[in-house]
């Protein structure tokens, strides 16, 4: 029987002893994905350019009196 909402998933896989998101709590665990805006994407192209924005950020709301304060 091929699912018919899948024309990739084949007769030969089996999933019916699977266990649905036995891993999910782990890869989340892992993982810290944010999608950018296509506007942002064309300013920070990559993971680089993205963590070198928010240090500076950083640095500037450190810096801030109000900041300080706390």
């Amino acid at each position: 029987m091929i699912n018919q909402d899948d024309p990739e998933m084949l007769d030969e896989y089996d999933f019916s002893k699977g266990i649905r998101g036995k891993y999910a709590q782990r890869y989340s665990d892992g993982t810290n994905i944010i999608k950018r805006d296509n506007d942002v994407a064309k300013m920070f192209p990559n993971a680089k350019s993205v963590n070198d924005a928010l240090r500076a950020l950083t640095k500037i709301i450190q810096e801030h009196p109000r900041y300080q304060a706390r």
